[in-house]
């Protein structure tokens, strides 16, 4: 064959030996060198918003060979921040050369190193044979080619660039035909004239990446709330005010602020910020299909890169799940708790008795070895950035976007609700009794039980045992946020695990009679009493057609039943069956048992609410005894029944005792509770009271700030008790003779109280009694009047005609009249109060001579003055007048 002389290739003519075949290349064409360019695949973000790891990365890589990994989540910013850092290169020194390297997977690296290669225009790049990797080593070490920037974008599992490139198994590979032998990563040097820029998500990579300097690796954290109100309202403008309600839903994350905004702006105007809050807000699975919504990212590689939060962080979890399964498995059980203070316990528990053999044997090979996975399984989730240590190093925490992900994945994968399951659980495994020695352990896993109810409300798939075991977390729940007087909570959690247990064991079964007990009596610490009583009589006859009259679980129920007589007024009726039960309760379980005791401590306070103050002392005294002998001197029952004799000693008017007694009690509950313990802060109350009653008003006024704001702090504004404390402190105020004060918070208790606890609560009524009583020291009859017929009118209803409270209200009417002058109304009212005082409390009791001499006045004040002087004789006879 002959080919003309300016044809090059290959030529063949009849040969008999062997066959040798020559490539003639065309003729190298000399290229003029080209100018430092900039070849950024992203455009410039114009809404870009500062941030403090860009002027720290533009630091850092100011050094010679400089080389610095940002490290973060995927869509916290990283890339972005990179690709601004190259534009003001370019800006700053135009001369300089900024190369962007896809790192994500080694065929995106060499495309990458090919198109740098043709881009600096290096020599022989085209040859076949020659070393791509080296050319574009030697032109990158050579100084005269100028200052370089080389970014590695997205170098999340690039452990290929710590080998050779690897051969395929085609001849005509690019990697077949070079002879790079040297680790991928060796090829892109560090000369004093060029710097390194890498994005990763794995810290382990960034470790190896910058050659384990841990100075050179700037971990990027979510935006600021400022920082991420600002890019909110550049993507989407002016919005009408839940702007930082919205971020805060987003973990204040750049790239689910930006998808937000693009998913508002291609919906306006059907669509606002808040109108989107509200889809988020509306169910777990509208908010993973809104995060899940792909668009158009003009800055993101979606070659590497997913544009929406859910999907991006799904690409992690598909590698952590193919490379270390236990660790996938253990993000999964993660995201079914809270996201902040998840305790090692509570991902271990279940474990420990998992490793036990048939006879409770312990094979410590297995457990070292399962300890060992687990630390490597945390050290996994930690490198990608899906969990993190908290400070004390015992307890972990999650972004609840990468829990919502986590969980939306499983869901994809039809795994949620085995995860569900077992995240069930571990929680019950690690959950202690609820005593208050495990409340230090008990605070750590109670936000773990609220997601527990927030996870689920109800499911028609819910076998019988996970039922039963969230029925136990509940329940259990529930008497511990009962005891930190966490109502709402405890109430919640009651209702959910009645339900479930009517469901599963009926509504005869001792465990949904303890939950519906436990129910009344919350209901109780509520001040709803009617409710509470209607509860407590329901469990009661059930109780005791099920389990027979003396049961133990049927005393109690009785004694609480008792308990609620006695808050509803009806004192007879409470001590009636406090005795009976107390009866019972010693013959079945003994003086010493605690429910006993709480039986003797409820009549002793139905005594002193009948102002029988010596009987009640000696049963204080007596529970106090027993209880420090039973329980210790610093058990918080022990200290409740120091509490309760001190009280006593209010009545009895023993100011002294009463005075140490208190303080004794609130010193060993900051040291047992602390002072933040809802128990500690009602004695610091009661010894505010105690000053408050002595005429120590500065010092009470001082100690009911000091409890207000703690309240406010632990309880919330709108907490019955914190609500109290406002109330002891607008009457500190009416005391001092600063009525305007008084009035103010008076009127702000009261419109709270209305929201919080209905207008019907006993301490409602007693603010607006107390408001009343403002108004007509101001002189303003006709308004306090008008508040007082309210309050009468109310507790009547609530309370009885007979509740000492509704005749304290009666009285005060009474007075009111008289103040107006009006004789008559205040005589009808007047003796209608002294003779159901006389009824309910007995003729010698100070209440009841104060209504007699009361009486007297109005009938001296109308010149009837032989009855008056009838009525007098009789107070003096009964020998109470300083009691008046």
């Amino acid at each position: 064959m002959n080919f003309a002389d300016n044809h090059g290739g290959l030529q063949v003519a009849n040969a008999f030996g062997p066959l040798h075949a020559q490539f003639h290349l065309p003729p190298t064409r000399v290229e003029p060198p080209p100018s430092p360019t900039l070849n950024v695949p992203f455009r410039r973000d114009t809404d870009f918003i500062d941030r403090p790891e860009l002027h720290l990365l533009q630091g850092k890589l100011c050094r010679p060979a400089a080389r610095v990994a940002l490290l973060g989540l995927g869509g916290v910013g990283k890339s972005q921040l990179v690709i601004e850092h190259c534009y003001r290169i370019r800006d700053r020194a135009p001369g300089t050369w900024v190369l962007w390297i896809h790192a994500s997977t080694a065929a995106r690296f060499e495309q990458s190193i090919h198109e740098v290669a043709e881009l600096v225009r290096i020599s022989g790049r085209d040859n076949p044979t020659s070393n791509i990797f080296g050319l574009v080593y030697n032109w990158l070490n050579d100084a005269s080619n100028g200052p370089w920037l080389i970014v590695l974008d997205n170098a999340d599992e690039a452990g290929y660039l710590f080998q050779p490139p690897q051969r395929s198994g085609h001849a005509d590979s690019a990697y077949h035909r070079t002879r790079a032998t040297k680790p991928l990563i060796d090829y892109i040097p560090a000369p004093a004239h060029g710097s390194v820029a890498i994005t990763t998500r794995s810290r382990d990579m960034a470790l190896r990446l910058v050659d384990h300097d841990e100075t050179s690796v700037i971990t990027t954290q979510p935006m600021t709330p400022d920082q991420a109100l600002t890019l909110l309202g550049k993507k989407v403008g002016q919005s009408a005010g839940r702007d930082n309600e919205l971020i805060a839903a987003l973990d204040f994350m750049p790239l689910a602020i930006v998808q937000a905004a693009a998913y508002i702006q291609r919906m306006r105007p059907r669509c606002s910020v808040q109108e989107y809050l509200q889809k988020l807000e509306k169910s777990e699975k509208s908010r993973a299909r809104l995060l899940s919504m792909r668009w158009k990212a003009p800055y993101r590689d979606l070659q590497d890169a997913e544009n929406s939060i859910m999907l991006t962080w799904q690409i992690s979890f598909d590698h952590i799940r193919q490379s270390r399964p236990s660790a996938a498995e253990l993000l999964s059980l993660m995201s079914f708790f809270n996201h902040q203070g998840i305790p090692v316990s509570l991902l271990q528990q279940p474990n420990s008795s998992d490793l036990k053999d048939k006879d409770g044997d312990h094979d410590e090979d297995s457990n070292g070895s399962a300890e060992e996975s687990f630390e490597e399984d945390i050290a996994t989730l930690c490198d990608y950035l899906l969990i993190s240590n908290e400070h004390d190093q015992t307890a972990f925490e999650m972004h609840r976007l990468v829990q919502l992900a986590t969980r939306t994945w499983l869901e994809a994968r039809g795994e949620h609700r085995q995860w569900f399951e077992r995240s069930v659980a571990h929680l019950q495994a690690a959950l202690p009794s609820v005593d208050y020695a495990n409340w230090p352990e008990w605070r750590m896993l109670y936000p773990h039980v609220k997601m527990a109810m927030s996870a689920r409300t109800s499911s028609k798939d819910d076998s019988r045992n996970i039922s039963l075991q969230l029925a136990y977390i509940f329940h259990t729940a529930a008497i511990y946020a009962l005891d930190q007087g966490l109502t709402t909570d405890s109430e919640a959690l009651l209702n959910r695990t009645k339900e479930l247990r009517s469901k599963v064991l009926g509504e005869e079964h001792p465990d949904t009679l303890m939950s519906m007990n436990k129910l009344a009596s919350t209901y109780s610490s509520q001040g709803r009493w009617t409710e509470a009583e209607q509860l407590k009589v329901r469990v009661l006859e059930i109780t005791k057609k099920v389990l027979g009259e003396e049961h133990p679980d049927t005393l109690m129920s009785m004694s609480n039943l008792a308990s609620t007589y006695s808050d509803q007024g009806r004192l007879a009726e409470a001590e009636q069956l406090c005795v009976r039960v107390l009866e019972l309760q010693k013959k079945v379980l003994g003086e010493k048992h605690p429910n006993t005791l709480a039986s003797m401590n409820n009549l002793a306070s139905t005594y002193l609410y009948q102002e029988r103050s010596t009987e009640a002392e000696q049963l204080y005294v007596r529970v106090l005894e027993l209880r420090k002998k039973v329980l210790g001197e610093k058990h918080p029952n022990t200290l409740a029944s120091m509490n309760n004799l001190a009280w006593t000693y209010l009545y009895q008017k023993r100011s002294t005792e009463e005075e140490q007694l208190y303080v004794r009690v609130l010193e060993l509950q900051k040291k047992v509770l602390g002072e933040k313990h809802p128990n500690t802060l009602a004695s610091m109350n009661n010894l505010a009271r105690t000053s408050f009653n002595q005429g120590r008003l500065t010092e009470a006024e001082q100690l009911y700030v000091r409890v207000l704001e703690l309240r406010k702090k632990v309880l919330g504004e709108k907490h019955p008790n914190t609500l109290m404390s406002m109330n002891n402190l607008a009457r500190t105020s009416f005391n001092q003779g600063r009525l305007t004060e008084a009035e103010q918070l008076y009127v702000r208790v009261l419109e709270l109280q209305k929201k919080v606890l209905g207008e019907k609560h006993p301490n409602t009524l007693m603010s607006m009694n107390d408001l009343a009583s403002t108004y007509s020291k101001q002189g303003r009859l006709t308004e306090a009047e008008q508040l007082y017929v309210r309050v009468l009118e109310l507790r009547k209803k609530v309370l009885g005609e007979e509740h000492p409270s509704t005749l304290m209200s009666m009285n005060n009417l009474v007075f009111t009249y008289s103040k107006q002058g009006r004789l008559t109304e205040a005589e009808q009212l007047g003796v209608q109060v002294l003779e159901l005082r006389k009824n309910v409390l007995g003729e010698e009791h100070p209440n009841t001579l104060t209504s007699m001499k009361n009486l007297a006045m109005t009938y001296l004040g109308q010149g009837l003055l032989a009855e008056a002087e009838q009525l007098m004789a009789r107070v003096l006879e009964l020998g109470k007048e300083g009691a008046l």
